[in-house]
């Protein structure tokens, strides 16, 4: 029993193999399929082309970008601000000094001339 299961086996699977050998012998199937290949190859062909020019595009801009970088807004607005902290540093420098220069000072000759005297308080009454 045993014996004849395995041959049986065996020949299902010898005739499954000529099967498939014959279909892939025959000559009408692979001239489809070698069409339908050539349009595979094709459609792939395409799919790398278009992903290899998005990429190069990207790479591009990428490094036009990064040469103007002297010119992005960003930046600009960086310069600017401390060029206005600056410019507000200096003004504020400039004020102070005018100030000093308005300043003057009073003299109470009373106070200077005699030293040891002590102003008089008013007394609450």
């Amino acid at each position: 029993l045993v014996l004849s299961n395995s041959t049986a086996l065996n020949l299902l699977l010898s005739k499954l193999l000529q099967d498939c050998l014959e279909q892939t012998n025959s000559s009408a199937i692979p001239q489809a399929r070698s069409t339908s290949d050539s349009l595979e190859i094709i459609y792939v062909l395409l799919l790398l082309g278009l992903f290899g020019f998005f990429t190069v595009a990207v790479m591009v801009t990428n490094v036009r970008a990064r040469r103007l970088e002297g010119h992005d807004p960003f930046s600009t607005y960086i310069c600017a601000t401390d060029s206005w902290h600056r410019q507000d540093r200096q003004l504020f420098q400039a004020k102070l000094m005018e100030s000093y220069k308005l300043c003057c000072v009073l003299e109470n000759q009373l106070a200077v001339e005699q030293p040891g005297r002590r102003i008089p308080e008013e007394k609450s009454s």
